[in-house]
Order: C-alpha cells, then sequence, then structure tokens
C-alpha cells in the first residue's frame, strides 16, 4: 500500500475507556452490593449500562474500532487471572461458591483469608492486584467475561476489539505465591499459560472478533534476554495459530527497545506504538527495523495520561512520518484513556479560556477522531480545528498563570545549603529522643482518620449554603477533638489530628496554592471504587497562606502527647496532579518544596515537633527504564529534603510509602534524609523491612502491621506475629507500629478495633522485649 492509500485508510480508535460513568455510578452500585444494598443481577446492569454508554459515545464521536474486555468490577489483571484460572488456594471456595463474591474476596480480603497484594500499575497511580503463581498453578481458560462483552458490543452493531493482558506481561507482573519460594520465576510458567491464551482467542474468534490487542505494556522496561525470547516464544506461538483473530500487540509508557525487533518480527497483524513525548524514540527505532510492511500500525499521538490539549499539526507531522513505515496506519492515545477524567464539559468553575487548554478522555477521543481525518484527508479538512487549536496553544503559553516572575527568581536562588539537614541524623537522632521521650516501638498512624458521611454531608451542605463557615468549623472541632480522645484512649503514642477537613491529601493542598486548578468532577479511579480527583497544575506554584497550621495546633492543644503536622511532599502533588508539560518536572518539583517549605517551617514555628511529608509516588514515578533513573532520583529526592531541611535537629521530620517495589529504591528512601519512615508491608509480609536491612538503612521505620486497603481487622497476635517479623532485619530502638496507609477509606468500627489490636501487639512485643 502506498503512504497515500495509507493515509486514506487511517481510522481512529482507543485501547480503553474510563469505567465508572459520569457520576460514578460503578462506584456507588459496587459499595452498594457490599454493603447489601444492591443485588447481584442490580449491579450487574449497571455494569451493562454503562458498557454500552462508552461504546455509544466513541461510535458518535467517530470511533471506528470500540475495545472490549476494559470495562472492569475492581481490576483488569485480577480479571486476567479469572480468566487463565489463576485463583489462590486460599478463594478458590469462595470462588466456587459464588463467582462475584470470591471475586471481590480476592480483590479486598475476608475476615479469614487476605486479599491479593495490591500495587501501582507501572508509572501511574492506578493499582492492580498482584497475581500469585507457584510451580503448582494449573492454568484454565475462562472466556466468559471477554466473549459475553463483546457480544454485547456486538449486539450494538459496533465493530469491536477486544483487550486482554498480554501473557508476557501477566507473568511479568506475578510473583511468587505464599509459601513458595522467593526465588520463583512466574515466567517459567509461559508454555503453561499459552495454550490458555490460545483457547481465548479461539472463542473470541468464534464470537466474531476479528481483532484482538494484547497488551505488553511490560516490554517497555529494560528487558533479559531470556525474557525477550519468552516474548518471541509467546507470539510466535499464538501468532502461528491456524484458527484465531488478528493480533494487535499493544505498549505504552515508554519506548520498546530492543522489544521493538522482537515484536516486528513476530507473526501478529499489528503493533500499537507510543509516540508521545516519552516515547519519541518509537518512531526512530521502528524506521530502523524496516517498518511493519504488510501490517497495521496504531499510533499512539494522543498522550492518554494527561489532560492538556493535543498540538494537532505536531501530531499531524508525526503521523506523516509513519506513512510508509506500514500498511495502515491507525490514530489512538498513547494509552488506555483509564487514565484521564471523562469530559472536561463538566467542569463549571474553571474559567472557559483556561477549560479549552483541557482534554479529558471525551475530548481526545475528539482529537484522535480529527487527527485520522486529516491524516486521511489532509489538512484542509481539519482546517477550522487546527485554527482553533493554535489559538489555545498560544493562550496558554501566553498566560500570567503559567509564569511568575517572584517564583521563578526564589527558585533560581536555592542552593545546595537549602537542601541539607544542619545537622547528620545521630545527632539529630539523640536531640529527638530527648525532646519526645517516646517508649521503644512507639505507636502512631499515617495521618487520617474515617471519613464519615456526616463529614462529608458537611462538606456538601458547606459548598450548597446549607451551613456557614461558622457550622462547618464546628463539626471539623468536634471531629478532631473525637479522634484525638480516641487516640489517647487506644494509648497510641504520637498522635494526629485525623485530616477531618481534607477532601483529598493532594486536591486540599492544590486549593490553596497558586498555579493549580481544581476539577468538581474529574474522577480517576486509583483503584477498586477509590477514585480520586487530581488537580491540574497549571502555572507557577506559591503558598499565599499557612495551610494546617491552624487545625493542627488545635489538634495539639487537647493532648500532652505529640501530634503530626501532615503533608504531602513535592514529588507526590506532582504525581497526584495532572502536571504541566511546558517546562521540566525538577523545575516544577521545586516550585512546590518551596512552597511546602514554608509550611513546614511554620509548623515548627507554632510548636509541632513531629512533621510528617508523604512521598507514597516517589517509587511510582520512578522511570521505566533504569538509565532514566539517576536524572529523576536526584531532583526528587532533593525536592524532598528542601521542603525539610529547614527545621530545628530536635523537630522529627517522617515520611509515608505505600503500595510500590520499594526495594528498587532503598537508596532513594536514604538520601531523603528523613528521621522516620512508614511503608506498607502487611500484604507483603514485611518484604520492605528486609530490603531496608540489607541496604543497611540506619535510620527509624515503620513497616505497615495493618492492610487497611481490606475490611479484614488484623488480631492483636497476627500484627505481633508482623512486628516480630520486622523485628528480624530492624532493631527494636528503630522500629515503629503503625498501620501500612490512611485510614479514610475505612470505618469506624474496623479502625477502632484494628488500632487497638495494633497497640496491644506493640504492648505484648515490647514485654517480651524486656523480658528477653
Amino acid at each position: 500500500m502506498t503512504a497515500k492509500s495509507a493515509a486514506a485508510a487511517a481510522r481512529p480508535t482507543v485501547y480503553g475507556y474510563p469505567r465508572q460513568g459520569q457520576s460514578r455510578e460503578l462506584k456507588k452500585a459496587i459499595e452498594g452490593y457490599w454493603k447489601g444494598r444492591v443485588d447481584a443481577d442490580a449491579l450487574r446492569a449497571t455494569a451493562t449500562e454503562l458498557r454500552r454508554a462508552n461504546w455509544r459515545q466513541l461510535a458518535e464521536a467517530g470511533i471506528h474500532e470500540v475495545p472490549t474486555g476494559d470495562f472492569s468490577y475492581y481490576d483488569h489483571v485480577l480479571d486476567t487471572s479469572v480468566m487463565v484460572g489463576a485463583i489462590p488456594e486460599r478463594h478458590r471456595a469462595a470462588v466456587e461458591a459464588d463467582a462475584l463474591d470470591g471475586y471481590f474476596a480476592m480483590a479486598r480480603g475476608t475476615q479469614d483469608a487476605a486479599p491479593l497484594e495490591m500495587t501501582k500499575w507501572f508509572d501511574t497511580n492506578y493499582h492492580y492486584l498482584v497475581p500469585e503463581l507457584g510451580p503448582d498453578t494449573v492454568f484454565t481458560a475462562d472466556s466468559t467475561k471477554q466473549v459475553a462483552e463483546l457480544g454485547q458490543a456486538r449486539t450494538l452493531g459496533l465493530t469491536a476489539r477486544p483487550v486482554l493482558v498480554g501473557p508476557v506481561t501477566y507473568l511479568l507482573l506475578a510473583k511468587p505465591a505464599p509459601g513458595v519460594a522467593a526465588d520463583f520465576d512466574p515466567l517459567t510458567l509461559l508454555d503453561r499459560l499459552l495454550p490458555v491464551y490460545a483457547q481465548v482467542l479461539t472463542d473470541l474468534r468464534t464470537a466474531g472478533a476479528e481483532w484482538v490487542q494484547l497488551d505488553e505494556p511490560a516490554l517497555v522496561q529494560d528487558r533479559t534476554p531470556a525474557e525477550l525470547n519468552a516474548a518471541t516464544r509467546a507470539y510466535r506461538d499464538l501468532g502461528g495459530l491456524t484458527e484465531r483473530p488478528k493480533l494487535l500487540v499493544a505498549s505504552y509508557f515508554d519506548r520498546l527497545g530492543d522489544a521493538l525487533p522482537v515484536l516486528a518480527k513476530a507473526p501478529v497483524e499489528g503493533l500499537a506504538l507510543d509516540f508521545t513525548e516519552a516515547a519519541a524514540a518509537n518512531l526512530d527505532a521502528l524506521a530502523a527495523v524496516g517498518g511493519l510492511p504488510g501490517r497495521r500500525l496504531v499510533a499512539g499521538v494522543v498522550n492518554g495520561r494527561n489532560i492538556w490539549v493535543n498540538d494537532l499539526e505536531k501530531s499531524l507531522a508525526t503521523l506523516g512520518t509513519l506513512l510508509g513505515l506500514a500498511d495502515r496506519v491507525d490514530v489512538a492515545a498513547s494509552c488506555s484513556l483509564l487514565h484521564v477524567p471523562l469530559d472536561a464539559t463538566a467542569e463549571r468553575d474553571i474559567e472557559p479560556r483556561i477549560l479549552r487548554w483541557l482534554a479529558f478522555a471525551r475530548q481526545k477521543t475528539a482529537e484522535i477522531v480529527t487527527l485520522a481525518k486529516g491524516l486521511g484527508g489532509g489538512t484542509d479538512t481539519i482546517a477550522a480545528e487546527l485554527a482553533a487549536n493554535r489559538a489555545d496553544l498560544a493562550s496558554r503559553a501566553d498566560s500570567a498563570l503559567t509564569h511568575d516572575p517572584a517564583v521563578r527568581a526564589r527558585t533560581a536562588a536555592v542552593t545546595a545549603t537549602d537542601a541539607r539537614r544542619s545537622q547528620p541524623y545521630p545527632e539529630r537522632a539523640a536531640a529527638q529522643r530527648a525532646h519526645l521521650r517516646l517508649p521503644l516501638l512507639p505507636t502512631t498512624t499515617i495521618g487520617s482518620f474515617p471519613q464519615t458521611t456526616e463529614l462529608r454531608t458537611a462538606r456538601a451542605d458547606l459548598r450548597a449554603g446549607r451551613i456557614d463557615s461558622a457550622g462547618y468549623e464546628e463539626r471539623i472541632r468536634a471531629e478532631i477533638g473525637e479522634v484525638i480522645s480516641f487516640q489517647e484512649k487506644t494509648g497510641l503514642d504520637v498522635l494526629v489530628h485525623g485530616e477531618a477537613e481534607r477532601n483529598d491529601m493532594v486536591q486540599y493542598f492544590a486549593e490553596q496554592l497558586t498555579g493549580y486548578l481544581a476539577t468538581q468532577h474529574g474522577w480517576v479511579q486509583s483503584y477498586g471504587t477509590r477514585y480520586v480527583r487530581p488537580p491540574i497544575l497549571a502555572g507557577d506554584i506559591s503558598r499565599p497562606e499557612a495551610m494546617t497550621v491552624r487545625w493542627t495546633t488545635y489538634a495539639q492543644s487537647l493532648t500532652t502527647k505529640p501530634v503530626k503536622g501532615m503533608l504531602t511532599g513535592p514529588v507526590t502533588m506532582l504525581a497526584w496532579s495532572f502536571v504541566r508539560d511546558d517546562q521540566p518536572l525538577a523545575a516544577t518539583a521545586r516550585q512546590v518544596a518551596l512552597a511546602l517549605r514554608d509550611e513546614v517551617n511554620d509548623l515548627e514555628a507554632a510548636g509541632t515537633s513531629v512533621i510528617q511529608v508523604d512521598e507514597p509516588a516517589l517509587r511510582e514515578t520512578l522511570p521505566l527504564r533504569v538509565c532514566d533513573h539517576p536524572e529523576y532520583l536526584a531532583w526528587a529526592t532533593e525536592a524532598f529534603r528542601l521542603t525539610t531541611a529547614g527545621v530545628r535537629p530536635d523537630t522529627q521530620i517522617h515520611t509515608h510509602m505505600c503500595y510500590a517495589e520499594f526495594g528498587d529504591i532503598v537508596q532513594a528512601i536514604d538520601d531523603l534524609d528523613a528521621d522516620v519512615i512508614s511503608l506498607e508491608a502487611a500484604r507483603s509480609h514485611m518484604q520492605v523491612a528486609r530490603e531496608l536491612a540489607g541496604h543497611g538503612y540506619p535510620r527509624e521505620a515503620g513497616p505497615g502491621v495493618y492492610d487497611i486497603h481490606s475490611p479484614r481487622v488484623p488480631d492483636a497476635d497476627d500484627a505481633a506475629a508482623l512486628l516480630r517479623k520486622g523485628l528480624e532485619a530492624i532493631p527494636a530502638e528503630r522500629l515503629w507500629v503503625n498501620p501500612d496507609c490512611g485510614l479514610k477509606t475505612r470505618g469506624w468500627p474496623e479502625t477502632r478495633a484494628s488500632l487497638e489490636n495494633l497497640v496491644t501487639a506493640a504492648r505484648t512485643v515490647r514485654t517480651e522485649l524486656s523480658a528477653s
């Protein structure tokens, strides 16, 4: 096919779409099901209608081929485990008794069975459920979900493409099951898994699928020759099937590197590649292997992870370069649109001029359709769209919001000394112990306490004008008083005020900093039914006034025990926002760090002796390629130190991280120079404690003993057992006792019981230590 005919054949498509619905209908239905207010049939009916609405929106927008199978009640990796029969033994009876309840048991756990481990999906804030595999794992095909959703789309008269997590990525994301040797490599199960994928592909072909998409994002990471050989074998075998749909192998989030020649040679009919700035090297690499003659290329030129409008002329130039490298060039976003909100037009509080800078899922869909039209018919066919796009890009570039001379002068004046504490850790630790006088194995929580219905109602009533500020603040004072009283009664050693006034750990601060935009409906799935509204970091950042001092000081006035000041760190403020793309991340991080530094210093001046600066996204934001790690970690750790280095030696700086592979960044954790770090450890069985010990981490640490992402209440013996395991790696004088994460998503009954058991466990182990 000539370049001209390839352009004429260009079609728009997407890899996946937001699942929740305009008003988070899926979240409400699932949580209603968990509470017994919604039955299974009603939940399934809601899901069916949401899928139908998504496909119709896509089709009406001009998308040629809609995705199926990307919809999930909880997580698409968990769906894959169900599809291939990889059900943990502890959940097998529940799944056999009731597939839906068993599915949620794997995701959330029960009182008798722990859930699957949860961690971040590559370098995003989406969490997936980690498959548990072992040498005895037996895979069995269950294509029910995939076939049913394909059938639903076809019944609507739509061209549909089922989307599956690819077999290589699935195994690379897996971990050894409990009781299996830690050095077991799940990839050794590939030959056992491929026949199951073959059966699913055959089932989908029988059900009418012309194409099936197999997502292999793990191949954009550094891969060993053995792993690349596994990819070669996988697609040799699947491509060699006689009765199968056409195969589109998709990668995203970064450049493919050594895996591109592997996939280019594979007997598959198409590749989907990321061609945004983060993966620009894919273009040269594709040309170097001779392109994809006779095959389909799906070009991801619209950023599926950020919310800024596309530079249409730049994307058209990229698409034009790709013509001639494939038999057919289609247009898509760089990844699933799961990672952006649904519709920017729902926002009523953002200035219309600024709103035109933004593109959520529906707007990105329109951009994809426009680009396909321009690629096929020439720029004259989209002249009006190009003119409007140029105006929007110029408006943003010229806006005063994006350039504050005072902020830029301050960041330019930063020196290396500004990011160093005045004394080394051993001297600080001695000063802090003398000042705080905490017991061995001090107990604390991560920060937030349950956000009750009453609190959310009070916040909604304030926004709607049903109560005034005085009434709202009285409610917050009462909640803080209850939280402090409970912690004192329970016997916790370092208290928190509970964050009753905060809507979200990033949004709360974003709403008080210049340069940020907040959305009303910009919901994005984080995990399961947990949705967040990432703020939009649009311009230069500064802090007009104190953000947390008032409520922290009030809480401290209610107790003689130390109350932690609670802040979100600069890297997490970037990672959990839609960050600006018109300057380096390092520059933006430094601006945020200086704004937070002012808050840290004001907290200390107000008498706060313990200040926690959370950085759960430090590992999440780690680049996918090892060669890119040093530059990122240098500016990320500097930003944290810049935030915290201005305090006295006897002020104790804490940080917190959760749900990530911490072993990859132990040196960076050390480089933060925090006095205490708390980390998720309950689901991973204290793995992080062993990783810290292996590194020789010299500071204090609190590996969590209470998994807060499960409704399961750990008893005191369970918590004590985890604590003893932690002591095998971390000396008692440096070990803290805490939950894995904040308690915002939990209810009060389980929170009370769990924290009481946590304190009991700490006391039990203290007694054991004193007797030894």
